[in-house]
């Protein structure tokens, strides 16, 4: 197509799917978002998109040199391959994307990844390349999940107790509490972090175990709106990356904590709890109106609750109770109860 073009007289110009805004559609069937095809069109002859043309040829280069010799790269890496005609990380991310998005496929079958981000720990093995990997045996730092995640195969929990369920935990810090406890033990899970926003790498493998072992997944996060936003981005998906929601989202994952009711249930310390800023305000506000959200009384009752009490709090608020409070009493009482939503 962009030969013919050229041929044609009309110069260099690519056609792709226009990612994001409004074509951005939530399936309830699904519980994900999706990308509704609408196109544009990048061409080199219009003086203000000739830079991102000139940007996106020089990445389908490098990628062609990447998938050529079987190699990968880092996006930190491509972008140093052209700093001068890049000038910023973030630009070349953006591009590169877009690149993902016109090939209909992933940025990991274009052979880029990030640095690896997330970490597991508990009772999940499996081949990490030519390498056998037995999460319960990686101390309290855990395994680094691998950013490309292709490399791993036969999960498995091939143990006395197999994993009941998969324990996913927004904050590094309460992870290293769970793996210093070895929570796994006492309660036969997996734990999995992407230590904050979730990375890609984190999220296709929270997918492929749970897709492996059927077993559910509870997520612990932050008592705030942002909390909240990055379990539904682990749920449906992103809007960004809408596009490959399908291998991305891992749907049915209950909401365990910490949630707004829980401070008052388990007598949160009012020194942990934080004021909720205007932002914080509008955020949650605007949670109200997603459709995801909406589907999900609890969800709502729970965010209302929030902006009712005007407050927010961390996981790490349970530690003014005592380091071992989370793995001793909260999640003990919380999985006895059954109490997610």
């Amino acid at each position: 197509q962009v030969i013919n073009t050229i041929m044609a007289g009309d110069g260099l110009a690519y056609t792709l799917p226009r990612a994001g805004g409004t074509n951005v559609k939530f399936v309830e069937e699904l519980d994900r978002n999706y990308l509704e095809y609408a196109s544009m069109q990048r061409q080199f002859a219009d003086a203000s998109q000739v830079k991102k043309t000139t940007m996106m040829s020089r990445l389908m280069q490098l990628v062609h040199e990447l998938t050529k010799k079987g190699i990968h790269s880092t996006k930190r890496d491509l972008f140093y391959a052209d700093v001068k005609l890049f000038e910023k990380q973030n630009f070349s991310d953006k591009i590169l994307e877009e690149l993902a998005l016109m090939f209909g496929c992933t940025r990991h079958s274009l052979q880029v990844t990030a640095s690896e981000k997330g970490l597991v720990v508990g009772r999940v093995q499996f081949n990490d390349d030519t390498d056998f990997i037995d999460c319960t045996k990686m101390g309290r730092s855990g395994k680094n999940i691998p950013s490309y995640i292709d490399r791993v195969s036969e999960i498995k929990s091939d143990y006395d107790k197999p994993a009941e369920f998969i324990l996913l935990v927004e904050k590094d810090a309460a992870f290293q509490r769970l793996a210093e406890d070895r929570f796994y033990n006492t309660y036969p899970c997996i734990i999995i972090t992407g230590k904050g926003e979730a990375d890609l790498a984190t999220r296709m493998f929270l997918r492929r175990v749970k897709d492996a072992l059927n077993i559910p997944v509870l997520g612990l996060f932050d008592s705030d709106a942002h909390g909240l936003k990055i379990l539904s981005v682990y749920m449906q998906g992103s809007e960004a990356m809408s596009h490959d929601s399908a291998n991305l989202a891992t749907p049915d994952i209950k909401w365990l904590g910490v949630r707004p009711s829980d401070l008052n249930k388990y007598n949160v310390p009012q020194d942990c709890r934080l004021d909720l800023t205007e932002h914080d305000v509008k955020f949650a506000s605007s949670l109200l109106k997603k459709e995801y959200v909406i589907k999900r009384k609890a969800w709502v009752k729970e965010l209302e609750k929030m902006l009712e009490q005007k407050e927010k709090a961390e996981i790490q608020a349970f530690t003014s109770k005592g380091f071992q409070y989370l793995t001793e009493v909260y999640l003990p009482r919380k999985l006895k109860e059954g109490d997610w939503v």
